[in-house]
């Protein structure tokens, strides 16, 4: 059964910032199919081997230049199996072409939360996404990343681009993924034009999670402009996900208006062979300051379902 996309307004701090009891969205206009609830709340059987699921929250903030329209990232939760995350961030180079980066990224996410319970799919987030990138017309291209928890507690993703994801667990950094690059600043990416990334080409990881163990996904406006030890403390702070999400989601925006803070990206631009004139070196200063983009977070713990 189809149902329409919920649209939310820009609050006046420019974020959106959702908590989930059922499946939840923010890509356009894209009919899409409903999933099961999602419940934080234990079940009141106890079997014999506890089943693990999500609880989740989001936060988004557009790049300053593109509040209007709401961003060019496009997410969806969902509640099937043990919970489903994903996000596509549209590539912003297309605009130059006059094509509307965010149609791209809205479709293929929209066409990946209508693929999940595909019996092709098979709980596979490569397949998954194969499907949804046969499946999207729009002219474009974008990274994604797909993070699907079965109930016996095993995590299978699968990223393509420089989409992120951070498993925390006891105060560390459990695991993480990498960004998958042609060269600095430009990701691997999902197109619709012949020459590029398939779904063969997605970084591919499964790991067990367990109860307690958090998740944190984000686009690239956040691991740009966020370090993982300022990840971990922020989400010590918190016990609710989505006041979480919304944190980390305003720590990366007030980095990336910074221009004096040494940022994730400006490191590796740096590390890369790009910084400031050598007069200005001789100076003593150096490269500096955040990445203005599209900003989007999901928390998401894992509970005993």
């Amino acid at each position: 059964m189809s149902i329409s996309v919920f649209r939310y307004a820009v609050s006046h701090c420019h974020g959106l910032s959702f908590s989930f009891s059922h499946d939840s969205f923010n890509f356009g206009s894209f009919p899409i199919k409903r999933m099961r609830s999602l419940s934080c709340a234990p079940s009141e059987s106890s079997p014999v081997r506890s089943e693990v699921s999500f609880c989740i929250g989001t936060h988004l903030i557009p790049h300053p230049s593109k509040i209007d329209k709401g961003g060019e990232d496009a997410f969806f939760v969902s509640s099937y199996n043990g919970g489903i995350l994903a996000i596509a961030d549209g590539v912003s180079g297309w605009s130059e072409q006059n094509v509307d980066p965010a149609l791209f990224s809205k479709e293929l996410i929209a066409n990946a939360s209508y693929f999940v319970g595909d019996q092709e799919v098979n709980d596979d987030p490569q397949i998954l996404l194969g499907k949804a990138h046969a499946a999207t017309s729009s002219q474009g291209s974008a990274t994604v990343i797909v993070a699907m928890l079965e109930k016996n507690g095993i995590l299978k993703i699968a990223n393509v681009g420089d989409c992120g994801l951070r498993i925390l667990r006891k105060g560390k950094v459990f695991f993480s993924t990498s960004a998958q690059e042609h060269y600095f600043d430009c990701p691997y990416q999902l197109s619709s034009e012949v020459v590029g990334q398939t779904y063969l080409d997605a970084m591919v990881n499964s790991l067990e999670l367990i109860e307690g163990d958090t998740i944190v996904v984000g686009s690239d406006g956040l691991f740009d402009n966020v370090f993982d030890h300022e990840i971990i403390s922020t989400i010590s702070r918190f016990s609710d996900v989505t006041e979480a999400a919304k944190a980390l989601a305003n720590l990366a925006n007030n980095h990336s208006r910074d221009t004096s803070f040494d940022s994730p990206y400006s490191l590796e631009a740096r590390n890369r062979g790009y910084d400031v004139p050598w007069w200005k070196k001789i100076l003593g200063m150096k490269l500096t300051g955040g990445k203005l983009d599209d900003i989007t977070v999901i928390v998401g713990q894992v509970v005993s379902s």
